[in-house]
């Protein structure tokens, strides 16, 4: 029960800073909002490790400098692909084992991958397999197994 208490509030809370809007109505979609997200997501509670905060921040932040490099590296490889007068785009689909056991992060590994251009998660199969489509698909196969094994590492030393 305090976990979904503890989501409502940071999503209210995320909501009003997002609104900057302290009317009654809005508090009250807020909390409405706040509500759904946690009965959709149902949260599971998990004793907060404060010890290990320190380390997770740090790894969090890697992360995010990581993926931010990622998204700018594949974004000028995109670019590059699209002003070529021959459009040399080989589209394709790979499967990538994604290989946690968390299902949050199965989800931040797809979301990592969808967001870096030229690349987008289509599917996520019963075994945690993502099938990723690509517009390069003999480029993307090459790196990709390889990039998971990075992006998992990061995630488990956040969540671990």
């Amino acid at each position: 029960m305090l976990a979904y208490i503890r989501l409502v509030v940071i999503c209210w809370l995320i909501y009003l800073a997002l609104t900057a809007n302290l009317e009654l109505s809005n508090l009250i979609a807020g909390l409405l909002i706040g509500l759904a997200i946690a009965a959709i997501i149902r949260p599971v509670s998990q004793p907060l490790a404060i010890g290990r905060l320190p380390a997770a921040l740090f790894n969090l932040l890697r992360y995010t400098i990581w993926l931010g490099i990622d998204i700018i590296r594949n974004g000028i490889r995109v670019a590059r692909i699209v002003l070529d007068p021959k459009l040399p785009i080989r589209p394709g689909i790979i499967a990538v084992k994604a290989g946690m056991k968390s299902e949050l992060g199965v989800a931040l590994s797809a979301h990592a991958i969808t967001v870096t251009p030229g690349e987008q998660v289509v599917e996520i199969g019963e075994d945690g397999t993502m099938y990723v489509h690509c517009l390069d698909v003999v480029s993307s196969a090459a790196s990709a197994e390889e990039a998971q094994r990075k992006r998992r590492a990061m995630l488990e030393r956040i969540f671990e």
